[in-house]
């Protein structure tokens, strides 16, 4: 009884010794000899016990050595059997240099309960880098070959100067047309480019008051810009209008500048007014209420409506007589 309680214990820890045994660590370059640029994998394997831990090496390679880190691929596992496990990490690097390379013996770090050790391997591992070899003595060297002229065939050119004369077609054709429809229309053609005729003073003033007015500065307590847009749109209906030039004018100068133009006295009184109380706004710092800021507004608007230009309607003479033109 007591030999069979001995081979058992003896069983035990040997089961126990072969778990615990040091990882086994092999490596490998593939392949081992590549022209220069080429890639390459150095490539760590490591079989070990499942609880065993193993933390592979960070590859950084000096840039004055001419390798390079191309790509890092995952871990893989290549084998589990029971508590056995093997897995691999591979490295793809690039060679830049020619020569032999020492790579010296791959390294891993493994733990293992209160163990911490390195694993290395027994050899170092070499790369060969070769690249293409030359012999200058059977080869001669040129100089560069001056440019070859060809001579000139239409046939290169021939779908250009066609498409070219069937747009000058199209466009000539469109021309015409639109010349035809534009005499039926008593018009020419360069009728087309001649610029719009500027607005009436009243219609740029009107127009620009309600431009004025939908900005909605006083609303927002910028009374100082408010009144300066309504007596510049005020100044350059009178310069329009009358000829007067108010933009470069006081305003008792406009006012005594108006004085002699003949005026409806309900105009010339809101004219005073709104000069009046853009003066003590832009200078005076003055806050009118609501009210009054929209009542200028208002005598701003009607002063245009009353002064305006009104251009007499020809008769029918003068009718007849354009038509007969």
């Amino acid at each position: 009884m007591k030999r069979l309680i001995a081979i058992l214990l003896l069983a035990t820890a040997a089961s126990s010794a072969r778990a615990q045994q040091t990882p086994r660590l092999t490596a490998r370059v593939e392949p081992d000899s590549i022209g220069i640029g080429d890639r390459f994998d150095l490539v760590i394997e490591v079989e070990k016990d499942l609880v065993q831990v193993v933390e592979f090496p960070t590859f950084e390679p000096d840039a004055r050595s001419g390798l390079e880190i191309v790509e890092l691929p995952p871990l893989d596992t290549l084998l589990r059997d029971g508590r056995r496990l093997k897995i691999a990490k591979r490295y793809r690097l690039a060679a830049f240099e020619e020569g032999r390379f020492n790579l010296g013996p791959a390294r891993a770090l493994y733990a293992d309960k209160n163990i911490v050790d390195t694993l290395a391997t027994a050899d170092s591992l070499y790369l060969e880098v070769t690249t293409f070899q030359i012999d200058s003595t059977s080869h001669a060297i040129f100089d560069l070959k001056g440019q070859k002229t060809l001579p000139f065939r239409f046939a290169e050119i021939r779908g250009y100067v066609l498409w070219g004369l069937l747009a000058l077609a199209l466009l000539a054709a469109a021309a015409y047309a639109l010349t035809r429809w534009l005499a039926l229309r008593g018009k020419r053609l360069g009728d087309l480019f001649r610029p719009a005729p500027p607005l009436p003073p009243h219609v740029a003033a009107i127009r620009a008051l309600e431009a004025l007015h939908h900005q909605k500065l006083w609303q927002n307590n910028r009374h100082k810009l408010y009144y300066s847009g309504l007596t510049d749109i005020l100044r350059t209906y009178i310069a329009a209008r009358w000829e007067i030039g108010a933009m470069e004018m006081t305003s008792d100068e406009i006012i005594a500048a108006m004085r002699d133009v003949e005026l409806p006295a309900k105009a010339r009184m809101d004219l005073q007014t709104i000069l009046g109380d853009a003066d003590l706004v832009k200078f005076a710092k003055a806050t009118p209420e609501a009210e009054e800021n929209e009542a200028d507004y208002l005598k701003c608007y009607y002063f245009v409506e009353e002064t305006k230009l009104v251009e007499e309607e020809p008769d029918a003479e003068t009718l007849e007589e354009k038509m007969n033109s």
